[in-house]
């Protein structure tokens, strides 16, 4: 009773696969070369002071970057202001064996162009960062960059 044949099967047209492994490979080059990989995972919170007058950095592998804030689970580490080092908290007296440490990891023709960026929180006291860059005169790291965020002029409505 059934209208279909059971024995024939009807060949339709069919869809090449043959490009695919073609597609499949570019759209992985395109993630692998657009896809910015985070390299520090902030456990302080930053919110940063603004400024009108700044410059970026023109070459950012030579940065080391000090992040100074209050933590971000204030019930487990409290809330004074700490100082984050990579994926870590630090003391201050870690932060000279750091500068060290980066500056073995570059060729030695570029050791005087390497900066220290402290990216701080705008409600941090100044104690904390007069005590980081005490540290940083001990080491002789004495290029220092103060991290901001550009300050947006906003039209007053009369």
């Amino acid at each position: 009773m059934s209208k279909f044949s059971k024995g024939k099967k009807s060949r339709g047209a069919t869809i090449s696969t043959a490009s695919l492994p073609d597609i499949v490979f570019m759209l992985l080059f395109f993630f692998m070369v657009t896809t910015v990989m985070r390299e520090v995972d902030l456990k302080v919170k930053l919110s940063q002071p603004e400024a009108s007058e700044i410059e970026k950095l023109e070459n950012k592998a030579l940065v080391s970057y000090i992040y100074i804030g209050e933590p971000n689970d204030s019930k487990k580490f409290g809330t004074e202001p700490r100082i984050q080092l990579n994926d870590q908290f630090a003391k201050v007296s870690d932060v000279a064996p750091y500068i060290e440490q980066k500056r073995t990891e570059v060729v030695e023709a570029l050791i005087p162009k390497l900066i220290t960026s402290l990216k701080v929180n705008k409600e941090t006291k100044m104690g904390v960062i007069t005590e980081v860059k005490q540290e940083l005169r001990k080491v002789q790291a004495l290029k220092i960059n103060y991290s901001t965020l550009e300050k947006v002029e906003r039209k007053r409505r009369r």
